[in-house]
């Protein structure tokens, strides 16, 4: 059997799976298995500051289900790498959760970085592209923040920008949506506080107006492609380098978030776990697309996840 490694991505929102070996052909790596479970780690940790019991249950029990996958796939002992991200690094109780993962997984979790999650995002999501197409713009928008990083790729490329910002689907939508579907000028608040933050990208990455691809990264970003797609089934090779128009964007959420919980889950390509945080995830998109002046964004399904596995082949 080839050498297999395991990376794990643990979000605000969801906690992901990915089961790889080396590519062949200059391809960076092939997945084996991709798996993700909506496990709400950061249940209002936003207001708290800690984590709450059962959204560590909830994550842990996850990730002992994933420690069978890699069993089941002959992932060698040593090649898996997990990370937490946001919800964790605003907890003052994620010792707790760690110890409880560890046990779970066999590895402890790396507490990343802001900066770090951007680099490994950027990696993930540029493997598989022509470096004639950079320069590149990733952002991933997560659960509780977003990750912006500026660079491009081959032999002589580099990363020149990376910026991590307080905003994401769960944060919007603990801190501004009271009603359901969310009143007007809370949609109209969330957008105004991402647009503020997005500001910091156009001061602290100077030549972001110069990135020729501009990539879009996490669960929204997918959610939204396939809702413009119409998707019965969610389809990775259907979303994976779709072009999200921002015009498209623009309708997506316009008609979510117009629509209550019960009528949006009706939506094809959107699945039911997320139907709670999408609205607030789309307000985040589209202030992105304003503020940074964007027509258009390239969904990649290659991130973070693909980042890891390759760090490790």
């Amino acid at each position: 059997m080839t050498d297999r490694v395991a990376s794990i991505d643990i979000g605000t929102n969801s906690t992901r799976l990915l089961v790889a070996e080396a590519g062949t052909d200059g391809a960076p790596l092939v997945p084996v298995e991709r798996l993700m479970r909506i496990t709400r780690l950061g249940q209002g940790v936003d207001q708290a500051g800690s984590l709450v019991p059962e959204a560590i249950d909830r994550t842990v029990a996850v990730l002992a289900e994933y420690r069978e996958v890699m069993d089941r796939l002959g992932v060698p002992a040593g090649r898996v790498r997990m990370t937490a991200t946001s919800a964790s690094r605003d907890a003052a109780n994620r010792d707790v959760f760690f110890d409880a993962a560890e046990a779970a997984v066999g590895v402890r979790p790396e507490l990343l970085s802001g900066e770090d999650e951007a680099r490994l995002s950027f990696l993930g999501a540029t493997s598989d592209l022509d470096p004639a197409e950079g320069p590149f713009l990733v952002f991933d928008l997560g659960g509780g923040s977003t990750e912006f990083v500026y660079g491009t790729t081959g032999p002589e490329g580099a990363i020149t920008g990376a910026l991590s910002l307080d905003v994401g689907c769960v944060r919007l939508t603990e801190r501004f949506f009271t009603t359901d579907p969310p009143a007007p000028e809370d949609l109209t608040a969330a957008i105004s506080y991402t647009e503020a933050w997005v500001d910091d990208v156009l001061r602290d990455i100077p030549d972001v107006g110069q990135a020729k691809t501009v990539l879009g990264l996490a669960g929204t970003v997918n959610t939204v492609a396939a809702v413009e797609l119409g998707l019965a089934e969610y389809d990775c090779d259907a979303i994976h380098h779709f072009t999200l128009t921002r015009d498209a964007a623009e309708d997506v959420f316009r008609t979510l978030a117009t629509e209550p919980r019960a009528d949006r889950i009706h939506n094809p390509g959107l699945e039911e776990a997320r139907a709670d945080v999408i609205v607030g995830g789309c307000c985040a998109l589209v202030a992105i697309y304003r503020t940074l002046g964007l027509e258009e964004v390239v969904v990649s399904e290659a991130d973070i996840l693909d980042g890891l596995a390759i760090s490790l082949l």
